[in-house]
């Protein structure tokens, strides 16, 4: 299977691109444009934070300037499944920020291998619940909703079986704060569930996160999915309707509604106005990516730029036996787990990134955004570093430092009592960085731009000697007087929030409605987004 492209070829220009996609581009040395009429027509930014998560605004490279994509740091173990109703194979983690409560819900389930056979029945699936003052300690609270051993001190919110004329399997949960304007007080709260028969989702409502009723009498989007993972919705306020994105094979047949899987995992779409009636379904489209198993996919608008939907899908790579593979953590557990399938042994799973504009075609980042990590017995098998749905933003844990990104990933997966969940963190904004090495001559210019506002602000990083510098062009290419490169007052630091000046003034607004360029110099520094404002 090819890798992504390197830097070099990343940087190929493509005259033509996908609309609305991450489309590759301009290699380093394309010369500027000779007069405004070669141009693209000027991309509107109103005043919307803008990330370089894909190449839509990019126009060319200059000197060894490139695009980085950055992987999140490892922090603590938030959360241990060790209650007698959790297990080993726990998770389809979904997590969110409630005002100043953070919410969390997961499945609960055991599994493990006897002899030759996978046992999965100690106990029906559960959605469970926990919360956290700051997305850094949780507590499982004792909700005494459901029983279990004869107590009701527990964390279960619902269990899977019967429910009047559906068949709910509480284990494959999403849940989410529904965002939509006209959702009345008593569906604040949304869930999708996974149908167990007939195949199809369920989508369930809830005033208040805990307490939920279903919304239909049957199942939607019967027969045209997998749906064996965590199948999603949510309210996207750049079309004013709901989407939903759930797992599929690539080919299958659908006779009677049964789903026949072939081909290899994949993810398909679909948009609603009330999310139980549903528009025609479309395919995922990747630019520039070989096919490769999606398991998840993890999208919703990033908050920070709605109209950016961001996923983090897992990866699925059977690598059958080698080497290598007997070489990898707790050989033991996965030759026991491979009686069972071989599959249960041989396969590893780790997490990718990509990007959208208009939510079907994605540019996806094929080096792993979050690898396996260093070996270690709870890593390296099927079902690690599966991503929990949903970024939230919490405190940095250096004192006065911004604000960053925590994302929570499956570990310990098989093994021992229980799997876990680990906290990562990336910085605000912080998925892909425009890098500069050290020395001049490295930088990158946008497309024609129209914005609204009266400053430019930058989020970026350099070094104690390197600095970042912007010169606001005409789409020719010629600088805007006030605005050139020797104008600009260099930045240099650490920081999410920079106001731009040149000569010592910041004030942009004679240029706001008109095409402008970027152009952006990288001396030893990363550029990871700007916004007019």
């Amino acid at each position: 299977m090819p890798d992504h492209p390197t830097n070099f070829d990343r940087r190929k220009f493509l005259k033509s691109s996908l609309a609305g996609s991450a489309g590759l581009w301009a290699a380093h040395s394309f010369p500027r444009l000779s007069s405004a009429s070669e141009a693209d027509a000027p991309i509107d930014i109103s005043s919307r934070r803008e990330l370089f998560v894909d190449g839509t605004l990019i126009d060319r490279f200059e000197g060894q300037a490139s695009q980085e994509l950055h992987q999140p740091i490892p922090q603590e173990v938030v959360l241990r499944h060790d209650e007698p109703w959790e297990g080993t194979g726990s998770g389809y983690h979904s997590l969110f920020q409630d005002g100043d409560l953070y919410r969390m819900y997961y499945k609960a389930w055991h599994l493990e291998v006897t002899g030759k056979s996978l046992k999965t029945n100690r106990h029906p699936l559960y959605l469970c619940y926990a919360e956290s003052p700051d997305g850094l300690t949780w507590t499982k609270p004792e909700l005494g909703m459901h029983e279990f051993n004869g107590s009701k001190k527990n964390n279960i919110v619902m269990t899977s079986g019967p429910l009047g004329p559906l068949n709910v399997d509480a284990g494959h949960p999403a849940i989410f704060i529904d965002e939509n304007p006209d959702a009345p007080p008593e569906a604040k709260y949304k869930a999708i569930f996974r149908s167990q028969k007939p195949n199809g989702l369920l989508p369930f409502q809830s005033p208040d996160g805990l307490h939920w009723t279903p919304m239909t009498e049957a199942p939607i989007l019967q027969g045209i999915g997998a749906f064996d993972s965590q199948n999603l919705a949510f309210w996207d306020p750049n079309i004013g309707k709901y989407r939903a994105y759930w797992r599929i094979f690539t080919a299958g047949v659908t006779n009677d509604k049964q789903w026949k899987p072939a081909g290899i995992r994949a993810i398909r779409t679909a948009t609603s106005k009330d999310l139980i009636h549903w528009d025609p379904y479309v395919d995922l489209k990747y630019v520039d990516s070989p096919p490769q198993q999606l398991y998840t996919n993890q999208i919703k608008p990033y908050y920070r730029a709605p109209h950016l939907l961001l996923g983090f899908p897992t990866r699925y790579i059977e690598r059958g036996w080698s080497e290598s593979m007997r070489a990898l953590p707790a050989p033991e557990k996965r030759q026991m787990r491979a009686r069972a399938s071989e599959r249960y042994g041989t396969a590893i799973t780790d997490a990718l990134f990509m990007a959208s504009r208009d939510g079907t075609t994605f540019y996806r980042w094929n080096e792993a955004f979050l690898p396996p990590g260093p070996e270690r017995p709870e890593a390296w098998q099927y079902g690690h570093q599966y991503i929990a749905w949903q970024l939230v933003e919490t405190k940095s844990q250096l004192p006065g430092a911004a604000n960053e990104l925590s994302l929570y990933a499956t570990e310990s997966y098989w093994h021992g009592k229980g799997s876990a969940l680990r906290r990562y963190t990336l910085r605000l904004d912080g998925f892909v960085s425009m890098r500069g090495k050290a020395g001049a001559g490295n930088a990158f210019v946008t497309k024609p731009l129209v914005f609204e506002g009266s400053r430019l602000s930058l989020n970026f990083a350099t070094s104690a000697a390197g600095g970042v510098r912007i010169e606001l062009q005409k789409p020719d290419g010629s600088p805007y007087d006030g605005f050139t490169l020797e104008d600009c007052d260099v930045l240099f630091g650490d920081t999410v929030d920079r106001t731009v000046s040149w000569k010592g003034s910041q004030d942009v607004s004679q240029l706001a409605g008109k095409p402008v360029r970027l152009r952006i110099t990288l001396d030893d520094a990363d550029v990871y987004s700007f916004q007019f404002s």
